[in-house]
């Protein structure tokens, strides 16, 4: 896909002056490899000029080029709120002159809490919240397996309009709250400003939370019990998440003031603390202490998203590339698809082998029936040699194990 948007565009004069004064020039000839994947990822690249491709390896080793971006785009965007690893290889398909900024200068500036360091945090978030968008829309056009049956839902109705909130919750949170990943790294006061404006509301298991194009009221943080995401697909539901307690949802809508674009219930029983989104956004966008960790703990929900959906995506190109390959092939047979090279590394790992190729007899729950450990394998005893005595061997029990494997389906 190629960027909608630019992000320098996105921007206040102040606020890209302030990213800008942090940021060191670079410039890469076309061909060249910006970052790779799985090396350390150590912040940001904003193009001022040029072209680059993001390409990614599915499991199986196929290569899928999944953004274009151009002039005033940004990539490496995660490493500036969470130092990791590249997730992609980046390589210039023009000559590209640009920027780099490191992870440890744009924390430093969005740690000055002044309104253009803000404005340039809130840009960030919502870029993010732009791609994970586009990931999800990506998600939900291929085919899953695990999809099924729509429950009955009404989109565009607030599930919870009406339903009273509390002040208090049904048991002492006090020393509860801060152990939730939501509230990590909040102080004790800043957790209280939070909780000030919000209110507690209990939902029964499998009652709506919130609905696919409803306006959003409320941000929510699973305080007991645990919340689905829902798409509907027609008359098909995808479940994109499973959160429990100390997770936030529904803030995305809140943020980029949309219709939310899915469905959320309860899984099991859930105690929700509820922020209205007017209050939300307030502190998201005030410059005190608890809104500099608001904005951090939006920006940890982001990633994990997006990392849940980057996971689920690569699962269903996989499989889609191997469903296309089985039937090109006319094969009759199951085909599964190692996608982490557990088994291989499993193999390979635990001791020296005589063989660079291996083969696996794998029956149709997905168990390993028979490893052939290399070499060759054949029927008839080629030469009259040993050595094709023993692929001639090898071949029977394979055919033996596979007979076998038959009559037991």
């Amino acid at each position: 896909m190629t960027s909608p948007t630019s992000f320098l565009d996105s921007l206040d004069a102040s606020s890209r002056e302030l990213l800008l004064s942090v940021a060191t020039p670079v410039s890469f000839m076309a061909g060249a490899t910006l970052v790779r994947h799985g090396d350390p990822a150590r912040g940001a690249y904003v193009i001022r000029e040029g072209m680059v491709e993001a390409e990614v390896t599915l499991p199986g080793g196929e290569k899928l080029v999944v953004a274009k971006l151009g002039a005033g785009s940004v990539f490496g965007e995660m490493s500036l709120i969470e130092l990791g690893t590249c997730t992609a290889t980046v390589r210039a398909t023009r000559p590209v002159d640009g920027w780099f900024v490191a992870n440890e200068d744009f924390r430093a500036l969005v740690s000055q809490r002044i309104p253009a360091a803000i404005a340039l945090q809130h840009a960030v978030t919502l870029m993010l919240a732009e791609k994970l968008a586009a990931l999800n829309a990506q998600l939900l056009a291929c085919a899953a397996p695990e999809d099924r049956r729509a429950r009955a839902a009404v989109p565009g109705v607030d599930p919870l309009a009406g339903v009273r909130r509390s002040r208090n919750a049904p048991f002492n949170v006090t020393a509860f709250l801060p152990r939730l990943p939501f509230f990590d790294r909040f102080t004790e006061d800043e957790i209280d400003e939070v909780v000030s404006h919000a209110g507690y509301v209990e939902v029964g298991r499998d009652r709506g939370i919130f609905a696919a194009g409803a306006p959003p009221t409320s941000a929510f943080v699973v305080v007991r019990g645990a919340a689905e995401i829902i798409a509907l697909q027609g008359e098909r539901e995808r479940r994109l998440a499973v959160v429990g307690p100390g997770q936030l949802i529904g803030f995305l809508g809140v943020l980029r003031e949309r219709p939310h674009t899915s469905f959320a219930y309860a899984r099991e029983t859930a105690l929700l603390l509820d922020i209205p989104a007017r209050a939300f956004r307030a502190i998201y966008s005030g410059e005190g202490r608890a809104s500099t960790r608001l904005r951090a703990a939006v920006q940890r929900s982001l990633l994990a998203s997006m990392g849940r959906t980057n996971r689920s995506l690569a699962r269903l190109l996989s499989q889609a590339k191997l469903e296309e390959a089985t039937k090109e092939k006319n094969f009759t047979f199951p085909v599964a698809l190692d996608g982490d090279w557990s088994a291989l590394k499993r193999w390979w790992l635990t001791q020296d082998r005589n063989f660079t190729s291996v083969s696996f007899l794998v029956d149709r729950s997905g168990v390993i029936r028979y490893v052939h450990p290399g070499g060759e394998f054949h029927e008839g005893n080629w030469g009259g040699t040993a050595t094709h005595e023993t692929c001639r061997r090898d071949y029977r029990a394979i055919e033996a194990e596979i007979v076998s494997s038959l009559n037991q389906a």
